[in-house]
């Protein structure tokens, strides 16, 4: 499918991201059940992801990082604080939802901690769009997410590799 026919495109406007110069992967909402602990769970889901992106040349991950709930006063400190990681402009998704916050609209709030697994896609290099989301279908607030592969810090990308390859078989 085409960028412009991509889930996030729904909600994002990723006219820029058409001139990203490789191959890119959108990934789907990543959930776990509240009850489920087991960190293979995870390991496993990275291990897939990193053979998938190694195998088609994935130079760009995307995709939508939610905040439970549709308010976003709970998560205002968390959003707040990721105005220092918005996309480079080159690549920033542009608004397209009619409901959205902008990060720079909000002001000085106490730090709120950010959902796990955008905590993790920062921790590798990524970046989010300079505004949020309102989706009141899903009931969630959420950023455009990217991770440049080549951005990945070179010992991350080993262990992603040393898992993936663990994983097989």
């Amino acid at each position: 499918s085409t960028l412009g026919q991509s889930y996030a495109a729904q909600f994002y406007d990723l006219s820029r991201l058409t001139r990203f110069p490789g191959a890119m992967l959108e990934l789907g909402r990543f959930c776990l059940a509240p009850d489920q602990h087991d960190p293979d769970i995870l390991r496993l889901a990275w291990a897939a992801m990193t053979r998938m992106v190694d195998a088609a040349g994935v130079g760009l991950l995307f995709g939508c990082s939610s905040f439970a709930g549709v308010d976003p006063a709970p998560h205002a400190g968390a959003l707040a604080g990721l105005s220092a990681r918005v996309a480079p402009e080159s690549w920033r998704p542009g608004p397209r939802a009619p409901e959205r916050i902008a990060l720079c609209d909000l002001g000085p709030a106490q730090p709120t901690p950010l959902p796990a697994l955008l905590r993790t896609y920062l921790s590798m290099g990524g970046w989010v769009s300079d505004h949020a989301v309102i989706d009141r279908q899903l009931d969630t607030l959420h950023v455009l997410t990217g991770v440049e592969i080549a951005a990945i810090p070179a010992a991350r990308a080993r262990a992603l590799r040393l898992i993936a390859a663990e994983s097989v078989g």
